[in-house]
């Protein structure tokens, strides 16, 4: 099986500059940058400072065994009094891949965690926005073996994105799919 940055420039590339008719190599969409990311607003609400600080350093850790970079704290931009929300608040973490450790984990994604997930049946399409980019969410994160599922430590959801610079979301779509990822057709 080959690795995907390999399946890109073997397989992909020449199938995208084919189909799409480009006529230079730097005209083919490419992978960016992956994001993940959640949230544990709720979590914290109400708890004492230091049982937040455990809060967030045990979800640090988390995400830090899935994506293999340390995260970064997320803070509230605005206060929203309806979601008892105050400026500067701690609200989530996230984490950009980008190069050898983005293609590590889109590798363990389509390959590990997605036939992994409960009752999957592939990505729908309109995972893809107009940009050609892709956004997965999931609602816990148990799919993913470098996490042991404790009792007491808490579900909570991530969210990944996928970017690339297709610019259309066909071209976006024609592109994951060659790289391996699991879209049904509709």
């Amino acid at each position: 099986m080959l690795k995907l940055q390999e399946k890109y420039i073997k397989e992909a590339m020449p199938k995208m500059m084919e189909q799409f008719k480009y006529k230079n190599k730097m005209a083919v969409p490419k992978l960016k940058k992956v994001v993940v990311n959640f949230g544990f607003g709720k979590m914290t609400a109400g708890k004492t400072s230091s049982e937040r600080e455990k809060i967030m350093n045990s979800f640090s850790n988390f995400l830090s065994l899935i994506t293999g970079q340390k995260p970064v704290l997320t803070k509230a931009k605005k206060s929203i009094a309806a979601f008892k929300l105050r400026k500067g608040v701690p609200i989530g973490f996230k984490t950009t891949l980008r190069k050898k450790r983005m293609f590590d984990f889109l590798e363990r994604l389509i390959w590990i965690v997605l036939p992994r997930t409960r009752d999957f049946k592939g990505i729908s399409p309109s995972s893809i926005d107009k940009e050609g980019n892709l956004t997965l969410g999931f609602k816990d994160y148990s799919p993913f073996s470098e996490i042991v599922v404790e009792k007491g430590s808490g579900i909570f959801g991530l969210e990944i994105t996928i970017v690339t610079n297709s610019k259309q979301q066909e071209r976006g779509l024609e592109f994951l799919k060659l790289m391996g990822f699991p879209i049904i057709r509709i």
